[in-house]
């Protein structure tokens, strides 16, 4: 069983908006009514529903506002026999939380984005996610950026607010290693 208290409040934040993303899409309706609905829900302590985070708000909202640059970013770097509707529902909304925050969020820094994403793609998905979530995330990371560092594959970390530091740079995974995963 995973121990959720050792994660600091923003990858919870992100987990819960990953998490309400994904109950928009399987219901087809706007995450926001998702969000607000938990906010009038968590304000009844009978409802035994937790209060949303503003962070998770802000990643809603911002998921919400930017969906469509977002699945275009995502879709440039499916491999060209995949859409991104075929891919699980829950790694469609890790894919897009990731890319929220590292193309509109300058306060996270990409390496915490992205190794929170697999993070979670390791929590919720199967083996083959993590690798091919890291390798779309590095991807739109070093189109926008560069020269940013790649995440190393597997690294966990903690939240900037909780003083941990990014994971060590790794060298970019290849067109052979996207397609293994």
């Amino acid at each position: 069983m995973p121990d959720y208290k050792r994660h600091g409040a923003r990858y919870r934040a992100r987990r819960r908006a990953v998490d309400i993303l994904f109950e928009a899409e399987t219901r087809d309706i706007d995450p926001v009514a998702v969000l607000d609905d938990r906010t009038e829900l968590a304000k009844d302590p009978q409802n035994a529903v937790a209060p949303i985070a503003d962070f998770t708000r802000e990643i809603i909202t911002g998921v919400a506002e930017k969906l469509d640059d977002l699945d275009d970013a995502i879709e440039r770097f499916l491999d060209r026999d995949w859409e991104l509707h075929r891919l699980p529902a829950v790694d469609r909304q890790i894919l897009r939380v990731g890319t929220w925050e590292i193309m509109f969020n300058d306060e996270v820094p990409t390496a915490i984005a992205i190794a929170n994403a697999l993070e979670m793609a390791t929590e919720y998905s199967g083996n083959q996610a993590p690798p091919y979530i890291h390798a779309m995330l590095d991807g739109i990371a070093q189109s926008i950026s560069p020269n940013a560092p790649a995440v190393a594959e597997g690294v966990v970390t903690q939240d900037v607010e909780a003083g941990a530091e990014a994971p060590a740079a790794a060298e970019p995974l290849t067109g052979e290693e996207e397609k293994e995963s």
